[in-house]
């Protein structure tokens, strides 16, 4: 089987209602895509990173009522586990597909990565394509344009990182559910590999100071 790319019935599994029914669809519909896709790119990132990149999919396994309003496969350098250190994840919400290099709150080096980021700022401004989003959440759905962020909202948005327990810094891309590429398998792992490239530097900048 080779990665098709998601269709409409993929993100329609978001309107399911109830927590067994939805999840029964995104085991069969979205997590085996996330499979095929999650191990070549895993493949991609241990070559770019120079060291064993693994594949983790959300198994929603904390959800006893509310059923999941997004899913997502991460990529990181340990087996173990994603939510602690940098990662890289691709998943969908009912109306989009997120492509991110993520440092969520379980982080415990948010604050030395956030005065890294920051020493760092002018290198990161004029690297980052100005396509690129920023969100502080990950459970939300909420973005804000890389072209939109001057000095100070950047500084701002890494001090919110690094001093408030709940703050997450997310970079990379969104796509409409409708965009084509997103349907197109081999169009849709190529952008993706080139978005992680680009990431890489942040991720290895990140890296330094998650052990």
């Amino acid at each position: 089987m080779s990665f098709t790319g998601f269709a409409q019935k993929d993100f329609d599994t978001f309107h399911i209602e109830g927590l067994d029914s939805r999840m029964e669809a995104i085991r069969e519909r979205i997590q085996p895509k996330f499979k095929e896709l999650g191990d070549s790119l895993a493949a991609d990132l241990s070559v770019l990173s120079g060291h064993d990149m693994h594949l983790h999919i959300a198994k929603h396994l904390r959800r006893k009522i509310h059923p999941p309003v997004d899913t997502w496969l991460a990529i990181c350098h340990t087996k173990r586990g994603y939510k602690q250190v940098p990662h890289f994840q691709v998943g969908l919400f009912d109306d989009r597909l997120f492509i991110w290099l993520a440092l969520i709150y379980e982080l415990p080096s948010k604050q030395a990565i956030a005065d890294a980021y920051a020493k760092n700022l002018k290198t990161i401004r004029k690297e980052l394509p100005e396509s690129f989003l920023l969100s502080f959440d990950h459970m939300k759905k909420d973005t804000v344009a890389v072209k939109d962020m001057d000095k100070k909202a950047w500084i701002a948005s890494l001090q919110r990182f690094r001093d408030v327990k709940k703050a997450e810094l997310l970079i990379g891309l969104n796509l409409s559910a409708n965009d084509a590429i997103v349907s197109d398998g081999d169009k849709l792992e190529q952008l993706i590999k080139e978005t992680f490239e680009k990431l890489l530097p942040l991720y290895k900048l990140a890296q330094k100071f998650a052990g």
